[in-house]
């Protein structure tokens, strides 16, 4: 047989006592849904330079959301290792509110806002029966029982075991999911106001976090060591008082608006003194710790700090300087430390969402080219067709970890309409627009995120 041959065939199933379905025309069904991503691509507000990346990543996003609901897997894998070999081996077939609380704001602001909506809506009901037993990770239909167990009879990829399905962190406590669901719910309201119900739950689950925000948790990395005072944790709080605190100011969000007031102003005054190590000058990864993190370079970006403030421009640099493993590719955490901070001792690749999140810094210090020197080099680890998994391999040079990841790829459309945008997407001193503090005369349009109008129009 000589050349190629297109042999088009449709499998069906259906249950045995009942007849047989229709016979679809599979070249229509590819021709349909080949029509159908091509409009949802063309909606995309984005026009920059980087569209046909930022596509591709939001085309990976949009099919990690599971239709009927509403809610986003992390990824469509399980197992996947970090290291190869290793036992860093997970499944992450869930939906973990951070990342969906992320993704949504993203696609929301490159013009897909029904996805936000859906996102939106999904959350309302995973949570709001029992806000005091929010959890971090729920199943893509809002299951709440996800046990972990491993396939012991399955050798794993390359040699990778345990393979495991479920994910025991649905049980953790990780404190700064709470801000990045209220970063996300703020965002959403400011645009479409309030839907039934989100005020009832906001305050209630900013009166869980009233308590909760003094506790050890587990952590953005979810270690599965003992519990600490994470620095990124507390202000992932601080960061859900603020926002509660602006939707009172711009949408009369009723409640005890003083209370909230006063935590914010706590958690910022705690966060810069047990978080902050007057001798090395830097923000440390937890309260007492000289080793940084690259979580903290997310807090200019979620307007605790502007990026030109000599305490984040210090950690900046030192987190460049400790973390980096060359080539702009970032580990999330000190490689010496991994033992002690997440129980398992053994190493892992570079985070790929950790170098997008230095270049938003370095754009929000106002060091753009620097910054998309960054990002673009960023770009040369996704793989043939535009995929990025969790991590990356330096040695290597493979992707590793599950794939692809939506953390990653929401990550990289965030820079790039960042990047899009500068300078008017920081204020002069630094810290995002859509965080400034309101005073007497701002107006709501200056918190909000761009619309599709605004980037569409080049005002953005």
């Amino acid at each position: 047989m000589t050349g190629r041959q297109r042999v088009p065939f449709v499998l069906t199933w259906f249950p045995a006592g009942e007849p047989a379905p229709p016979h679809p025309d599979p070249e229509a069904l590819i021709s349909g849904c080949e029509r159908w991503w091509q409009a949802w691509a063309a909606q995309c507000t984005y026009d920059g330079q980087w569209r046909p990346a930022v596509i591709r990543s939001l085309l990976t996003l949009k099919a990690l959301i599971y239709a009927p609901t509403g809610g986003m897997v992390a990824a469509p894998t399980t197992s996947l290792p970090e290291r190869i070999g290793g036992t860093r081996n997970w499944d992450y077939r869930y939906c973990w509110l951070r990342d969906a609380a992320l993704t949504l704001t993203v696609l929301y602001d490159a013009g897909y806002p029904q996805e936000a909506l859906a996102w939106r809506d999904w959350l309302l009901r995973a949570v709001a029966d029992d806000p005091c037993g929010l959890q971090i990770v729920y199943g893509p239909g809002g299951e709440r029982h996800l046990p972990e167990r491993e396939a012991t009879w399955l050798p794993g990829h390359h040699g990778s075991a345990p393979v495991r399905i479920g994910n025991a962190a649905a049980g953790q406590f990780q404190l700064d999911v709470y801000g990045e669901v209220a970063d996300a719910q703020y965002a959403l309201v400011l645009e479409k106001g309030f839907a039934d119900g989100q005020q009832h739950l906001i305050r209630r689950v900013l009166a869980v976090l009233e308590q909760a925000w003094r506790r050890p948790d587990e952590g953005i990395w979810e270690v599965r060591g003992p519990r600490r005072h994470f620095t990124y944790s507390k202000v992932m709080a601080w960061a859900a008082f603020d926002r509660a605190v602006k939707l009172a100011q711009l949408t009369g969000l009723d409640g005890p608006h003083q209370r909230w007031r006063a935590l914010r102003d706590e958690i910022h005054a705690e966060v810069c003194s047990s978080g902050f190590d007057t001798g090395r000058n830097s923000f440390g990864q937890t309260y007492g710790s000289r080793e940084v993190d690259a979580s903290l370079l997310r807090l200019p970006a979620v307007g605790f700090l502007p990026a030109t403030d000599p305490r984040v421009t210090a950690t900046v640099a030192a987190i460049r300087d400790e973390l980096s493993v060359g080539d702009g590719l970032i580990m999330r955490y000190s490689p010496q430390a991994q033992g002690t901070v997440d129980g398992l001792d053994e190493s892992e690749g570079a985070f790929l969402a950790c170098s997008f999140w230095l270049a938003d810094a370095l754009a929000l210090s106002g060091r753009p080219d620097e910054a998309s020197t960054l990002f673009e080099r960023s770009l040369t680890r996704c793989n043939d067709v535009g995929l990025l998994a969790e991590q990356y391999d330096p040695h290597g040079g493979q992707l590793t970890g599950n794939f692809p990841q939506a953390l990653s790829h929401l990550a990289l459309v965030s820079t790039a309409l960042l990047l899009s945008r500068q300078p008017e997407a920081r204020a002069g001193n630094g810290r995002p627009a859509r965080y400034q503090r309101p005073g007497p005369a701002t107006t709501r349009a200056w918190h909000r995120p761009p619309t599709r109008a605004r980037i569409k129009d080049g005002s953005l």
